[in-house]
């Protein structure tokens, strides 16, 4: 994700990106937080499993997975412009859900948190929606929107983490690789890897 490693690099963190290859399916009976959970503790153990042949001693492994819930539907990436104007009608004038699963991989073993954030979504009139959904923007975001985008003019608050609605909470996820790296020398190069 675009943002997640924006978000990163405006923290002050130096990291490489690899993509991990694993089913993101969600599992029969699976509720949002465990799912979000999963995929970033997976997405972490992929990218760590595909290093074991190096000395890991220094690496930290960071993976991350968000999804929307409103009305207890899970909306992930729309698949075409008409699955994100259902979404968008499904959001609009209701609060929904963002869940971000992450976790962390190191020497020390797994760490890994979910943090949830509240929506609050205002009406969409038929012309802002057509707009928006030329516009392309909908298209790689989960729920068909970015807070930081477009349709910021749709959000008049959130409960919760404004960087969790961008992708990654960035304070909880800090906190987790600090976690993962703790006892190390300030001095020590880390060398840190984001499965976004």
């Amino acid at each position: 994700s675009p943002r997640r490693s924006e978000l990163l690099r405006v923290a002050g963190l130096d990291f490489n990106v690899e993509a991990a290859d694993i089913d993101e399916r969600i599992q029969e009976g699976e509720v949002a937080a465990t799912y979000v959970q999963r995929l970033a503790m997976e997405k972490a153990q992929a990218i760590w499993d595909r290093h074991k042949a190096e000395d890991r001693d220094e690496l930290v492994v960071l993976g991350a997975d968000t999804t929307v819930v409103c009305e207890g539907e899970l909306l992930g990436k729309p698949i075409n412009q008409s699955d994100a104007r259902r979404m968008l009608e499904m959001l609009a004038g209701r609060t929904h859900q963002v869940l971000t699963g992450i976790a962390t991989v190191s020497s020390r073993g797994m760490f890994s948190d979910v943090e949830i954030t509240q929506v609050f979504f205002d009406l969409i009139s038929e012309q802002e929606m057509v707009r928006y959904l030329a516009s392309g923007e909908p298209m790689d975001k989960a729920g068909a929107y970015g807070i930081q985008g477009y349709a910021a003019r749709w959000i008049p608050r959130i409960e919760g983490c404004f960087f969790n609605v961008m992708g990654l909470p960035l304070s909880r996820s800090i906190a987790l690789l600090a976690k993962a790296q703790e006892g190390e020398s300030e001095t020590q190069p880390v060398s840190r890897l984001a499965a976004l």
